[in-house]
């Protein structure tokens, strides 16, 4: 018989002394912090966009350093890896018949360079990303594939999974049937004409094709040409001109909280610290940086935890999660006692998830008991982590997800509007103060935490 997870919180235990310390330091945070707010109006304000691979992400982690040691982080330091970087050129995007305009686009990282001339083809439309699956192979050759795979908000982001193929692997397919490039509808929940970048990927040996997004607006204007046109071919002009680096620097900043006893697993926070360029990387992700450094501030206020904080900047997860990775390899065989991330904006945080929920339900209720008066609900998903957390998933070690409202989130997501005045200070208090009481828990805890046995390797 399956235990209900509000059953789990109306059956928990007393709250033990340090619990409610964590619970003052909690509402402190939530009513008066502004380490969080400092991080993030600092590196936006003193560095901007922070493109990794770039001379500008080098300069965001010079800054997060120094902002680490004045705030009395330990251990800090840069740990560097090698990575391929692109970078973005001329973006412009004309259609040349039969309604001539201009449409606002931007490239999607790993795009191919149409060259400074352009090209010029005959768009063929697209609804929905299964609706290119279909087509025959090599029906596109010579053409511009056109995605119009729409976004709707949700609270829990869940929209981005629907969409998000569109980005990710349209491209690519577009290609493979003979597409000589592609355009998409931005990944995005918006009607600004602010059109989202963000990475795409083309399968092992084959040859990049240009792709760009186009705003919504823009995408909607060109599903009313092709409602209007009917056999009447629509062309488009794209110049595109992204150019490949090679192989670069990029680095992951981590800093310390020491505990009383560091031979413990530690618990590790992890955010990312690189941005698109478009924007200065306000919500995606100074805030996240923001709100783990604030959270492991605040339990050091209250006393020397038992356990080390860890705090991981990652850097280049925007273009494929370098600095995760990169991380997992270089701590290989160091155990994690737990592992979070924050990486999806700052508003408030409103669900707990965790790996060992059903698993280890006194410590579930513990942290669901200490978030119930920061209005965050119990939750029945399986906590999977961020996209940086590969050294927790590799050690099957805990983790916990605490699920922010992304309701407006892929609003301003890879856009020019991902800057600072977008963020809700008191909003992001809230998520500092969720974190402050979830970590001091964690990192008070002497025991070890029982997890779900391991999925069998596949053979």
């Amino acid at each position: 018989m399956k235990t209900s997870l509000l059953a789990l919180v109306a059956l928990s235990l007393a709250t033990p002394a340090i619990a409610q310390t964590a619970g003052e330091q909690a509402q402190t945070a939530l009513q008066s912090d502004e380490w969080a707010w400092d991080f993030v109006e600092g590196i936006t304000t003193e560095v901007g966009p922070r493109q990794a691979g770039t001379p500008a992400e080098a300069r965001g982690r010079e800054w997060a350093m120094r902002w680490l040691t004045a705030n009395g982080f330990a251990n800090v330091a840069d740990e560097a890896y090698d990575m391929q970087t692109w970078v973005r050129g001329t973006e412009e995007a004309y259609v040349t018949a039969p309604y001539a305009q201009p449409m606002r686009i931007v490239a999607l990282g790993n795009s191919a360079s149409t060259g400074a001339k352009g090209l010029e083809a005959e768009v063929v439309y697209f609804p929905t990303y299964a609706d290119l699956a279909a087509a025959a192979p090599g029906s596109l050759k010579g053409k511009i594939a056109f995605i119009s795979h729409d976004m709707r908000p949700t609270q829990d982001g869940s929209g981005y999974g629907f969409a998000g193929p569109a980005r990710w692997t349209g491209p690519g397919l577009a290609a493979s049937k003979g597409a000589v490039a592609t355009v998409i509808r931005s990944i995005g929940t918006e009607n600004h004409r602010t059109p989202h970048t963000g990475g795409t990927t083309f399968a092992e040996g084959q040859t990049p094709t240009p792709a760009g997004a186009l705003s919504n607006p823009d995408a909607d204007n060109l599903e009313r040409m092709f409602a209007r046109t009917g056999d009447t071919p629509i062309r488009m002009k794209l110049v595109l001109t992204p150019r490949d680096l090679g192989t670069t620097k990029s680095g992951n900043v981590v800093g310390e909280i020491v505990g009383r006893d560091p031979s413990l697993p530690p618990v590790l926070l992890a955010c990312h610290l690189d941005s698109w360029d478009l924007g200065t990387g306000a919500i995606d992700d100074g805030a996240g940086c923001g709100i783990v450094a604030a959270a492991a501030k605040h339990v050091a206020a209250i006393g020397q935890p038992l356990r080390t904080i860890r705090v991981l900047f990652a850097g280049a997860e925007e273009t494929g999660v370098w600095g995760g990775r990169a991380y997992a390899a270089a701590h290989r065989g160091e155990p994690i006692y737990a592992g979070i991330e924050s990486d999806f904006g700052a508003d408030r945080i409103w669900r707990l998830d965790t790996s060992f929920t059903r698993t280890d339900p006194a410590l579930y209720r513990e942290l669901a008991n200490a978030l119930a008066t920061l209005g965050v609900a119990p939750g029945g998903e399986m906590a999977t982590g961020g996209a940086d957390l590969d050294v927790v998933r590799e050690q099957n070690a805990a983790l916990v997800d605490l699920q922010q409202d992304g309701t407006r989130y892929f609003e301003l997501h890879h856009t020019p509007d991902d800057t600072l005045d977008k963020i809700d200070p008191a909003q992001l208090r809230q998520n500092v103060a969720v974190y402050t009481a979830v970590v001091n828990i964690l990192a008070n805890r002497a025991g070890p935490i029982t997890l779900p046995a391991p999925a069998p390797a596949s053979e």
